[in-house]
């Protein structure tokens, strides 16, 4: 859990909202969503099945709408954090039409879409 909880404080610039130690979930700021943080040990996590994995996803991704939309800032800060993305910028359709994002896997090996602003 603190190895997740500081890639998306430290890397993603989430902020920690709360803490429920006693479900073994931890609820993460991303400017006006919450990500919402389980131990697979945890009361929640045991009732979610299998861990992510090459075998079988929980979650397709997650998509962070990022402003501005810095490819060279982006690319500079995960390698900071020897975070490799997947791929070049594409411009991909999004809940605000098509914009540019860049993929990348948080430490559990859940994909991370970084999204810029519709075009």
């Amino acid at each position: 859990m603190e190895r997740a909880v500081a890639f998306y404080v430290d890397v993603l610039g989430c902020t920690v909202e709360k803490r429920r130690d006693d479900l073994g979930l931890v609820h993460l700021r991303a400017g006006a969503s919450l990500i919402d943080l389980v131990t697979p040990d945890g009361p929640l996590g045991r009732q979610g099945g299998a861990l992510p994995g090459a075998e079988g996803r929980n979650v397709d991704h997650l998509c962070l709408r990022v402003e501005p939309f810095d490819e060279a800032g982006i690319r500079a800060l995960m390698a900071r954090h020897g975070v490799a993305l997947h791929g070049d910028v594409q411009n991909n359709f999004g809940a605000e039409g098509y914009g540019p994002s860049i993929y990348l896997s948080d430490p559990d090996g859940n994909t991370v879409e970084l999204k810029g602003p519709a075009a």
